[in-house]
């Protein structure tokens, strides 16, 4: 009820404070004047059916004058618009009732339905009234819509804030105009210019804003009154859907006094202190409120006899009470209007959270949005929303458009990419996959709903699913029963709600609403081709409220497809997005090649319905991709072997493909030292233009944390070259990876924790000790992602200083990188982080050596990460049966010895062969 227009303070107290409860809803009685002039209806109607014969023979009469009277005025008129208006073209329709308030009109006076640019040219030509600023808010391009004039009350302190935010999302799509309403003071902010600002006079911004609101309304029917057919008050903290709003409109006559909003009646402390009638009520101005043409019509002239008698400091019920007095109808009364006009009780923490509610969904209006940045993520959420219909739209028509070719591809059968409706007549989907006029694949988008679209051939193809109730089981996984995951039950939460949508679609004509309880039990998988499938065995409640009333709990199986729908590739730099080619060249190109052969590897991708990594063509470099430079640092104590294969990798990778990279080596020891300058001196004899450091020893015992920061210090050079790279001395990679770090590497928005592939030990998978025969091979059972390894990281300088920089105070093994983390993770100043797995990137095998001397936190951590690069759960299962003799009695042991048990060391046992083929990367 109080506008966000007025001090934060007062505003948070009135819009929590009365707009909590609402009592007495149901439909009111008549208004009394309207009961005196029924009952004297009737006693007039009376009155005319006791007359005699002789009375009805004068009425007859009467009517034949009133026809002559009527027949001769359509004469004159036309007669006389023909004559003075030049041609009937010029006819202008004349709609609504009152005056404007204006000086040439009078209430009763019926104005002229105006197009849009003659109600434009009015206001940009008044000058004595309202000042505007700016020009049309509402949509761009095409003819304007005259649907919705939305007028929203702002202050001269918000307009940078959330007038911006407002401008800048919803406001942009509403079918009409929006225009902001502030004080005679107020200034349009820098970067503002194109807000469509008007400077109301003789108006401040102070509480409260019965005057600003009142001489808005004034202001909009004065100078667009006859070009919009609905009028909407709004303050600068609601978010509306145009689109739904739209559609809610024209579902109702505008040409009828219509006042839509959120019905109130005050709270139990306001009872009785509005000076309400009992049948009377208001709309709250928060939410939003919403006047046809002849509500404001009806009301505007007469607001300053409602400005000069105010009976409370509430401006949305004086509002309510002016148009219940004059225009003669109150707020809507439908319980529906607490739903589509949603008002969030929480205050400055409504819509902060999770959107993925039911009420935000259904909602027309979210009310309030104090913090201004939330506006945009509302809005991007929506326009999530909206495209998830269009999706579910072009899967339909795609199922339509395949179910019309089976039909008519009866007697012939073709695919249906090669369909044409008759011999001569061109392909139905000619473009090609790439094209921007590529309509999807038919075959793949267009199949019916149903589990059983992907047949497998043989028992190895066939997709298992995993079992949910309480918890999460799955026999694909190392644990096999599980919680279950954040992102499953967000998912489940989406599927669950899209489900009840759809039951509840019809519920209000049916007299019933059934509401979701809980899930018994289900099953999922990921189907790769076709999407996600679900059997669900659901509680759920039956309310029946119309006729015998009942509430009934029923179960319901639901099965699903939550279908895909493609893939699309967009590729960024810097937060810019990345295009070799323009459109054009784009669509000639795939227009002019006819070889169905020959082409793209993308297409093949397309066509097969499946993205497979290992054939996704290389990305194309823009010419300053690698103008980036990668500031190696890395940290060494002893390990000169391995640093001698990181040197050579280094050098095969780097140094001979020209790429702009520095190694900076931080050593620890004299003998470590000594030993990387000589390795240092001999690369860089063969590359005497390289970029190689090796810092002194710092004659302190080893920390990672110290070493980075001395190295990032001296490798780090002035912004923008300033990218760093922390490694291990165990790491391999390959160029697909210093592209990572570049593209996902962005100043001031993210900093690149990638996911490194390690291995397991050689001798448990190859039966080796010398090593992996080839690094990259990436599959499970050679290796396991470190989904909680952080130690390698690129970020820049600048990042890394806002993000709080590296702890060196940490000494000893671990947990630096994690303290490193969770500082980008927390910080709000410092670039986000981003995570993903690079199959490029391999830390090799080495044995785990913990300090006996570590904390009991770090011992732990150390002995779990050896456990770890033993191998998996399948390969110990196998050592196990291999050696089942040896374990019974080893077990039998220490059974009898008891005590001795603990000192027993078990048996050695023989490691299992790997007896499949290595599987392909994924």
């Amino acid at each position: 009820m109080a506008t966000s227009t007025d001090t934060e303070h007062r505003d948070h107290h009135h819009d929590d404070h009365r707009n909590h409860n609402h009592h007495h809803y149901g439909r009111p009685a008549l208004p009394r004047p309207q009961q005196q002039h029924h009952y004297a209806y009737k006693t007039v109607a009376k009155k005319q059916r006791s007359s005699s014969a002789g009375g009805k023979k004068k009425s007859t009469g009467n009517r034949r004058r009133r026809l002559t009277h009527v027949l001769a005025g359509i004469v004159l008129g036309l007669f006389f618009g023909y004559t003075f208006g030049g041609s009937y073209g010029r006819f202008r329709l004349y709609a609504g009732c009152g005056g404007g308030g204006s000086d040439d009109s009078r209430p009763g006076m019926l104005r002229p339905l105006q197009p849009l640019q003659q109600s434009s040219q009015a206001h940009d030509e008044d000058n004595s009234g309202a000042r505007p600023v700016a020009g049309h808010a509402g949509g761009a391009g095409g003819p304007p819509e005259s649907l919705l004039f939305v007028g929203v009350m702002t202050a001269n302190r918000y307009l940078a804030t959330r007038a911006a935010a407002v401008h800048g999302t919803w406001a942009r799509r509403v079918p009409g105009r929006v225009m902001f309403y502030s004080s005679e003071t107020s200034v349009l902010p820098p970067g503002a210019a194109d807000l469509p600002l008007v400077r109301l006079p003789t108006v401040d911004d102070s509480y409260p804003p019965q005057k600003k609101s009142f001489l808005m309304l004034q202001h909009m029917w004065d100078n667009y009154g006859g070009a919009y057919e609905w009028f909407m008050r709004a303050d600068d903290d609601v978010y509306v859907r145009p689109d739904r709003l739209a559609a809610l409109l024209r579902s109702v006559d505008s040409r009828k006094p219509v006042f839509i909003g959120q019905a109130g009646r005050g709270n139990q402390e306001e009872f009785g202190l509005l000076s309400l009638e009992y049948d009377e009520n208001f709309c709250m101005g928060g939410p939003g409120v919403i006047m046809s043409r002849e509500t404001l019509a009806r009301v505007v002239p007469h607001i300053k006899h409602c400005l000069k008698n105010l009976f409370t400091t509430h401006e949305d019920v004086e509002l309510g009470r002016c148009v219940q007095k004059y225009a003669g109808v109150s707020c809507t009364w439908s319980y529906e209007m607490q739903t589509i006009l949603y008002h969030n009780s929480s205050g400055r923490d409504a819509f902060t959270g999770n959107l993925k509610q039911k009420e935000v969904h259904r909602a027309i209006t979210l009310h309030p949005v104090k913090q201004h940045t939330h506006m945009y993520r509302i809005h991007n959420y929506m326009k999530g929303l909206e495209l998830q219909e269009i999706h579910q739209k072009k899967i339909l028509l795609h199922r339509d458009v395949r179910s019309m070719i089976d039909q008519l591809n009866s007697a012939h059968p073709r695919p249906s990419i090669e369909f044409r409706l008759t011999g001569d007549s061109k392909q139905l989907f000619a473009s090609r996959p790439g094209s921007p006029n590529y309509l999807g694949d038919p075959d793949l988008l267009g199949l019916p709903p149903g589990l059983n679209k992907y047949r497998p051939r043989k028992v190895a193809d066939v997709i298992k699913w995993d079992f949910i109730s309480k918890a999460w089981y799955s026999d694909t996984d190392a644990n096999p029963r599980r919680r279950i995951d954040s992102y499953t039950k967000e998912g489940l939460d989406d599927v669950v709600r899209e489900v009840m949508d759809l039951i509840n679609k019809f519920s209000k004509q049916r007299g019933r609403v059934i509401d979701f309880k809980e899930i018994f039990y289900g099953y999922q998988r990921v189907n790769p081709l076709f999407g996600v499938d679900y059997m669900l065995d659901m509680l759920l409640m039956y309310k029946k409220y119309r006729g015998k009333k009942m509430t009934v709990p029923v179960r319901r199986h639901a099965y699903l497809q939550q279908q895909f729908t493609g893939y699309e590739v967009r590729e960024v730099l810097d937060g810019s997005e990345v295009k070799h080619v323009t459109q054009q060249q784009d669509v000639e190109a795939y227009d002019n090649d006819d070889d169905d052969t020959a082409g793209s590897p993308s297409r093949d991708i397309a066509d097969n319905g499946m993205v497979r990594v290992q054939d996704v063509p290389p990305a194309k470099r823009r010419p300053d991709g690698r103008a980036k430079t990668v500031h190696f640092v890395l940290p060494l104590f002893n390990r000169l072997a391995t640093f001698a294969r990181f040197v050579d990798n280094y050098e095969s990778v780097c140094l001979a493909n020209d790429e702009r990279v520095t190694l900076t080596v931080v050593p620890f020891g004299q003998a470590t030292a000594d030993g990387a300058v000589a390795t240092v001196t001999q690369l860089a004899g063969r590359h005497p233009n390289a970029r190689l450091t090796v810092l002194p020893d710092p004659g302190v015992p080893f920390a990672r944390a110290a070493a980075l920061h001395a190295g990032a210090v001296h490798a780090a050079g002035r912004p923008p070259d300033d990218l760093l790279f922390f490694v291990d001395v165990d790491m391999l990679w390959t160029a697909a990876t210093l592209d990572r770090v570049r593209l996902n590497t962005v100043r001031g928005r993210t900093a690149y924790f990638p996911i490194v592939y390690s291995e397991y030990d050689p001798v448990v998978v190859y039966g080796r000790a010398e090593g992996s025969p080839n690094h990259f091979l990436v599959n499970q059972d050679t290796g396991y992602w470190r989904q909680y390894g952080f130690g390698i990281v690129s970020a820049y300088a600048t990042d890394l200083a806002a993000a709080g920089g590296l702890n060196t105070s940490i000494r000893g093994w671990g947990n630096e990188d994690v303290d490193l983390y969770e500082k980008f993770v927390r910080s709000r100043t410092a670039a986000s982080v981003f995570r993903a797995a690079d199959p490029d990137l391999v830390h090799v095998y080495h044995p785990v050596e913990c300090d006996a001397g570590l904390p009991e936190p770090k011992a732990r951590m150390c002995a779990n990460t050896r456990f770890e690069t033993y191998g998996n759960v399948d390969q110990f299962a196998n050592i196990i049966y291999r050696n089942r003799d040896a374990v019974y009695d080893f077990a039998a042991g220490r059974l009898r010895n008891g005590s001795t048990a603990a000192v027993a060391r078990p048996p050695q046992m023989q490691p299992a062969s790997v007896s499949s083929a290595p599987r392909p990367r994924v």
